[in-house]
């Protein structure tokens, strides 16, 4: 059964990016430690959602590096953006709902990562198509930047139901909603 899927790194003090949408803090730490993990986690992959200022960042950061590959992916914007070689984008604007249903039916029998950001978590969470929160807590403070859920009322109550610590000192949480 599919599940939509906010992985997210986070500070310890619960922000995603730093107040100018830096990851300077999270870079430090590499990627040797989390890579058989995260590739298990990108193999049951089937859609992605981005919200603009995340895939802004990637095409900034990692020009011509689209990690996602052929899988689908919607974009929620107002605009039209660039476009990496070989990517399958989909530009969308107005609520979640419809694009929750479009991706989860590209995604076929594997999930749907809401990879960022906060606020596009957020509105899957508040329309009811977020199943999972997994969070890689990362051993350090940022004192302000962007929230890793930035949502406008009180949540139900999350359900843990696994942990995962990693030898710098990351550990990752996995919630399941509802």
């Amino acid at each position: 059964m599919t599940k939509f899927q906010y992985s997210v790194a986070s500070s310890l003090d619960g922000f995603i990016a730093d107040e100018q949408h830096g990851l300077a803090w999270l870079l430090q730490f590499g990627f040797d430690a989390f890579q058989e993990h995260y590739d298990r986690f990108f193999a049951d992959v089937g859609a992605v959602v981005l919200g603009a200022s995340t895939y802004e960042w990637i095409l900034r950061e990692q020009p011509g590096n689209w990690d996602f590959g052929a899988r689908p992916a919607w974009v929620l914007t107002h605009r039209r953006l660039p476009v990496p070689p070989d990517a399958d984008i989909r530009f969308e604007s107005g609520g979640v709902l419809p694009i929750a249903d479009a991706a989860r039916a590209e995604a076929g029998e594997r999930n749907v990562w809401i990879v960022g950001g906060g606020p596009t978590a957020a509105q899957f969470l508040e329309a009811g198509r977020l199943d999972e929160l997994l969070v890689t807590y990362m051993p350090v403070a940022l004192g302000r930047g962007r929230p890793l859920l930035p949502v406008a009322t009180v949540t139900p109550r999350f359900t843990l139901v696994r942990t995962t610590p990693f030898p710098n000192g990351a550990v990752e949480h996995v919630y399941r909603t509802g």
